[in-house]
């Protein structure tokens, strides 16, 4: 059964629901959220598996999907991390950091969300789930900053406005 996603105006308010794929195909605005863990000088990131319907085979943040209707925002997070990545992460430990709306067109399909963003330390272990990551590895912050700027089209496009907010918390939290 396909998921129900939950629809909002530029201020998060819920407006309604539609289907993930109809969603995607009209350019509704509707709720996500971007996970990004981080241990240390580290952030662990994900190049999204070949087979994914957009943004195939490039890189992004730890884990991003969207919440179902009537699920709670923390616990959508928590349940993508398991079901992308094999990662146990307590709710109580996520930082929501900010969010942000942006809209990207792939072809006949549109991403137009409202995307929130959690911030997390983790040191644990990790399990990718083939059908949604190709690969994860654990990248210097540094070194990721200096491809995203070297290497934009290599990143999808909510990690390239993501990234620098995260980075910038992190380097704040961790000094």
């Amino acid at each position: 059964m396909e998921d129900r996603l939950i629809l909002v105006d530029l201020l998060d308010k819920p407006i309604g629901e539609a289907g993930k794929q109809e969603a995607h195909q009209k350019s509704l605005l509707h709720r996500a959220f971007s996970v990004f863990l981080y241990r240390g000088d580290e952030m662990l990131i994900q190049k999204r598996a070949a087979g994914k319907y957009h943004s195939a085979g490039l890189w992004a943040n730890t884990c991003c999907s969207h919440p179902r209707v009537g699920e709670h925002l923390e616990d959508a997070v928590c349940r993508r991390l398991w079901d992308e990545a094999n990662i146990r992460y307590d709710k109580s430990q996520l930082i929501h950091l900010t969010s942000f709306v942006y809209r990207e067109n792939f072809g006949e399909l549109a991403e137009y969300e409202l995307d929130h963003v959690f911030v997390g330390c983790y040191d644990g272990s990790y399990a990718p789930d083939p059908e949604e990551i190709e690969e994860m590895k654990w990248v210097k912050l540094d070194t990721l900053a200096e491809q995203l700027r070297c290497f934009p089209q290599r990143f999808s496009a909510w990690f390239t406005t993501a990234f620098p907010k995260v980075y910038q918390y992190i380097m704040e939290v961790e000094i």
